[in-house]
């Protein structure tokens, strides 16, 4: 198991929006952390009231959104516009080139949210919008399958062979872990043991195949679990 510290995350402060690099983003480069299989961007973003990223392009890339807190407005150049709330994971395919602009539209509440890009199988695809909510009930105390390729349990859909799993785990508490490859453990909030290590919010740890993953609750924490091939 190799531990990725939060503290160590790269960071910047647009004024408007503070943002943790997990991975090599934007301006903060490190060839040590390029991305972790086919993983390659986690951004924990910090949005002020009444401020958001304007309409930009992507291309060939899978692009998820997680809400942790406030609502994301999100609009893009295929027709979609919704908006995301704390639960719900939100899944683009930019394929061959889409335009979209996510807001805080609230501008008393800051918007807390996971921006995470993986790699995806086939380039140049149609591009392909997804939204899914998942109640916390859905997670508590268990491992709930919110993305796969095949977007089978009810999951997200992606391109790309990975499982994407959200667990809630209060004190004391564990589920068994699913069957993972190379696997990517994000601590959301709160506190967790992992494989006897206590990890706070924003640390992560990277498991190759066969080695064992365990999780249980130290204080009230939310936890994704990358499953990569």
């Amino acid at each position: 198991m190799i531990i990725r510290h939060a503290n160590e995350r790269g960071y910047a402060d647009h004024g408007w929006l503070k943002s943790r690099h997990t991975f090599s983003f934007a301006d903060y480069v490190d060839p040590d952390h390029m991305g972790f299989r086919k993983l390659r961007v986690i951004n924990e973003d910090r949005v002020q009231g009444g401020q958001g990223f304007g309409t930009h392009p992507h291309r060939d890339m899978e692009i998820l959104s997680y809400v942790l807190e406030g609502e994301m407005a999100h609009r893009d150049s295929m027709g979609n516009g919704a908006i995301m709330r704390p639960g719900d994971v939100q899944r683009m395919s930019a394929g061959t080139g889409v335009l979209h602009s996510e807001f805080n539209n609230d501008p008393a509440r800051e918007l807390h949210f996971l921006q995470i890009w993986i790699e995806p199988k086939e380039r140049g695809i149609a591009p392909d919008y997804e939204q899914k909510a998942f109640p916390a009930e859905q997670r508590q105390g268990q491992w709930q399958l919110v993305v796969s390729k095949e977007g089978r349990d009810g999951s997200v859909s992606v391109n790309q062979d990975v499982n994407l799993y959200a667990g809630l785990f209060d004190a004391g508490e564990r589920a068994p872990t699913p069957a993972v490859r190379h696997a990517w453990l994000h601590v959301v909030r709160g506190e967790a043991e992992i494989n006897g290590q206590r990890l706070s919010a924003g640390d992560a740890a990277a498991f190759q195949p066969g080695e064992t993953v365990e999780a249980v609750g130290v204080k009230a924490s939310e936890i994704l679990l990358f499953d990569l091939a």
